[in-house]
């Protein structure tokens, strides 16, 4: 199973690398973007999570983003992320660990001579999550997958020439791995961290 998600992200920074290349590096648009970016973002993101209604906790953690901008803005990001908690909600001691693997479009607007960019992204992909109980109708597991989905956004501050700062990212994740009710969870992740911009 680990062996698959690699493989997916390997996939997915190839996709990038590949259409990167392909666009090559044309001329800033008028808005003051430039085309042809691409970017490695190392985040640290607490995520606050439901597993059941009214049951909520915190889980720490962080992500690797590699992001190609290719035209006007327009881009694509692969996201990697891993998250821990001791104790899954209550008293009950039962930890979680959960690693996520996604992938889809990000649009950064960027106003002409300023130092911010402001971004919005919609990321599809599998969550993995293991060390804990997942009921089902046979019993339990200590672990599941199933699709995790991203829809969020965030601030970035141009700090030097190849280096800027992730100021705030906030994205809502929906995965759907047993928990004996809804089979549902609605999460909110935040994070902060540093970008290395290759040119």
């Amino acid at each position: 199973m680990r062996k698959f998600i690699r493989v997916k992200v390997l996939l997915a920074g190839a996709c990038i690398v590949t259409a990167v290349t392909a666009w090559g590096q044309p001329a800033p648009s008028p808005e003051g973007q430039t085309s042809g970016s691409l970017d490695l973002a190392v985040v640290y993101n607490p995520l606050i999570a439901n597993v059941v209604s009214g049951n909520s906790f915190w889980m720490q953690g962080g992500s690797v983003q590699v992001h190609a901008q290719f035209w006007h803005g327009l881009g694509v990001v692969a996201d990697v992320s891993g998250l821990h908690t001791a104790s899954a909600g209550g008293s009950s001691g039962v930890g979680l660990d959960m690693v996520t693997a996604t992938f889809g479009p990000r649009y950064t607007w960027s106003p002409a001579h300023r130092r911010y960019a402001v971004f919005g992204q919609a990321l599809v992909g599998e969550a993995n999550g293991m060390n804990s109980v997942f009921p089902n109708p046979g019993g339990a597991n200590e672990s599941a997958n199933s699709l995790a989905l991203y829809v969020g956004g965030g601030v970035n501050l141009r700090l030097k020439d190849h280096l800027a700062l992730r100021a705030l990212e906030a994205d809502w994740l929906r995965t759907q791995m047993p928990n004996a009710t809804t089979n549902v969870q609605n999460n909110l992740r935040v994070g902060a961290g540093l970008i290395y911009r290759f040119k």
